[in-house]
């Protein structure tokens, strides 16, 4: 039934928060993933990295009367609970998570009201990345596959490539290997037509995670290789670059010092020119 619903959405986020009522009420994995674990605010408060730019964030949307100017706010809070993903503490870290989590779900539903496709498909990502950090696949794949959507709506070919490769992370991690070789051979697939080599870099690394995984350690050798040749060729071209534009500006400063000299013998035979007539 959820299946069917997602194709019907026409327009795309008329919709969206229907799916979602579905989702988070009646399917059983996706029921409780916004579930904070039961601290009260204040111990929340104390572990929190960063308080002032959090407290000031939150003073801003409290102080915001327009919803439609509350989404990049909640966007803000979560990406400041994001920061702190890497903490060691598994307790806080979840805890991170989770605000990161019910912060986003939040400015889903005014993106949603106002059709913010950009901003929806930047919160499906940040919902895909954490719960792929908590193990939840089945809630990441799906809101990936959602950012894939929208990107694939605007021919955002960056975008489509980025969401593939979540994807095939995330197949990687529950052994669907066959479907996750399909993400990145179409992720290279557009990276390659489209003359993007930092991406194609990357999908070479993720190549190479998956033979490695696979226990194709040939492959994932060769995959290695094409990332770290691609690297060496995007720097080379780097500092082309950067020696050109060097040149360029050498040349230019070379132009105005000629300029500035001719200029300064032109006014000196001026002047010259009137100290023989006087």
């Amino acid at each position: 039934m959820l299946i069917n619903l997602t194709k019907m959405f026409i327009p795309y986020t008329k919709r969206l928060l229907l799916l979602f009522f579905l989702l988070f009420c009646f399917h059983t994995p996706f029921a409780a993933v916004n579930k904070i674990d039961s601290l009260d605010l204040s111990e929340r408060d104390q572990m929190k990295a960063g308080p002032d730019k959090l407290d000031s964030l939150k003073q801003a949307l409290n102080a915001i009367i327009d919803d439609s100017l509350k989404a990049p706010i909640y966007t803000q809070i979560a990406a400041e609970y994001l920061k702190y993903d890497t903490i060691n503490n598994k307790k806080r870290r979840r805890i991170c998570q989770n605000e990161a989590i019910s912060n986003t779900l939040s400015a889903i539903h005014l993106y949603s009201r106002y059709n913010d496709t950009i901003g929806l498909r930047l919160s499906f990502d940040v919902l895909a990345k954490v719960y792929h950090a908590q193990h939840k696949y089945p809630q990441a794949k799906w809101f990936i596959l959602q950012s894939n959507t929208l990107s694939r709506a605007k021919n955002d070919n960056l975008n489509i490539i980025a969401s593939l490769i979540e994807l095939s992370s995330i197949k990687t991690d529950i052994k669907d290997y066959t479907l996750a070789m399909r993400d990145l051979n179409e992720a290279l697939a557009i990276s390659s037509k489209n003359h993007y080599p930092k991406q194609e870099s990357e999908v070479q690394l993720h190549y190479a995670l998956l033979y490695n995984v696979m226990k194709n350690y040939t492959k994932a050798s060769i995959a290695l290789k094409r990332h770290d040749a691609i690297d060496d060729s995007i720097k080379t071209d780097e500092q082309a670059k950067l020696m050109a534009k060097l040149n360029t500006k050498d040349s230019l400063q070379q132009i105005k010092k000629k300029l500035y000299t001719i200029s300064n013998r032109k006014l000196y035979r001026a002047n010259s020119s009137k100290r023989q007539v006087l």
